[in-house]
């Protein structure tokens, strides 16, 4: 199925979590956050967020600095 990733097309299995697509996609499981569909998904909620066909991802890196 596709989902998108910060605005590109992805491509994942009928089915998958969120921490299965962002692992396939290489996204660090740290210094990130993630919105699904606007809506910001708690790390410990990864595992157990099913992703449906049209899903759209934000990924947002954590930067230090001032």
């Amino acid at each position: 199925m596709e989902i998108q990733i910060n605005h590109k097309p992805f491509e994942v299995g009928a089915g998958a979590s969120l921490e299965e697509a962002l692992a396939k996609a290489g996204v660090p499981a740290e210094g990130v956050a993630v919105a699904v569909n606007n809506r910001v998904v708690p790390r410990a909620e990864w595992g157990a967020q099913k992703l449906c066909e049209g899903d759209k991802l934000t990924v947002i890196r954590v930067a230090c600095g001032g």
